[in-house]
């Protein structure tokens, strides 16, 4: 009998969108005008940066999205090209700007976005429906909130008729319908989203510990709650777990937890240890917050088993 070919690919649908970054020395008060010194122009999306996130971990990975017909739309798809990521899912929509993030950071390296989703708004059931080869071959389907809801349950429900895990982000945060849930293999969320979704503080360990708990019990079979400098907490059928975070100087974490999402995705695919991938992901989000910008931010795979928890900031 011919062995089954093993499954590595991971699938990335969802957002992709030109970042627009100003720095600033804070967050300006409602209707002020604040001077900003820096400027920066990034290729992002949380589907776009998870899969350049996991491909620079060395994954196999196709991207499946909406852009417009614009120079960003160009200028989005080039930059996957660039790191490896198949494009071929990634269609144009004609006469739609491609959407946009309008970002600003400030000195103590926290952010403020604000989405315009433009064509990823249009992306639909009709662009689930043409991924269904890639879901067939794949190991893992990467979902985020900033596509509409209704495709994003489509994708699940295909990919766990093709045999594929599906993996949802929750970011932006929104009413979930209740047949998501259970399609779920792993759920990650920061611990804003788990105290939203729950009902419950998740502001420490013990607390986002508590709330994946309780996530879980709607359907995933895996809960990973992040928690920015303190680490990630996580429920499985094998148990609760915790890891913390280096402690490095951050310069901007805009695209920490798409890069803790796509480093812990490519160790997953490769059969790693749940512990392992997670220590994996926590230490390429901790590279990732050292330097400006989304995508230009995440590192290599080399770049993360180079660091150790040696280079924390004393």
């Amino acid at each position: 009998m011919k062995a089954r070919a093993v499954r590595r690919k991971v699938v990335v649908l969802g957002s992709l969108n030109m970042d627009l970054v100003a720095r600033v020395p804070r967050m300006p008060a409602l209707g002020e005008t604040l001077a900003g010194h820096g400027f920066l122009q990034n290729p992002g999306g949380k589907g776009a940066n998870q899969a350049v996130a996991c491909a620079r971990q060395g994954a196999q990975v196709a991207m499946v999205g909406c852009v417009g017909d614009d120079g960003f739309a160009d200028q989005l798809r080039a930059s996957l090209v660039q790191q490896g990521v198949d494009v071929t899912g990634v269609r144009g929509a004609p006469s739609q700007a491609t959407g946009v993030a309008v970002i600003l950071v400030d000195d103590a390296a926290q952010n403020c976005i604000a989405v315009v989703p433009g064509a990823n708004a249009l992306l639909g059931l009709q662009d689930v429906d043409a991924v269904q080869p890639l879901l067939e071959r794949a190991a893992l389907l990467l979902l985020q909130l900033e596509v509409p809801i209704a495709t994003v349950l489509s994708a699940a429900t295909l990919a766990r008729r093709c045999g594929c895990r599906v993996l949802l982000n929750t970011a932006p945060a929104q009413a979930l319908p209740a047949a998501l849930w259970p399609l779920l293999d792993i759920l990650v969320l920061n611990e804003t989203e788990a105290a939203m979704y729950c009902g419950l503080p998740a502001v420490t360990a013990s607390q986002a510990e508590e709330a994946a708990q309780q996530l879980r019990r709607r359907g995933p079979g895996l809960v990973l709650v992040t928690l920015g400098a303190d680490g990630v907490v996580w429920a499985g059928a094998d148990g609760a777990g915790r890891m913390a975070a280096p402690n490095v100087q951050a310069a901007d974490t805009t695209a920490a937890g798409d890069t803790f999402i796509g480093a812990l995705a490519a160790r997953l695919v490769e059969g790693a240890e749940l512990r392992q991938a997670v220590q994996h992901a926590v230490r390429a989000a901790a590279i990732c917050v050292t330097r400006p910008g989304a995508q230009a931010s995440m590192p290599t795979r080399a770049e993360v088993e180079r660091f150790t928890d040696l280079q924390i900031v004393p």
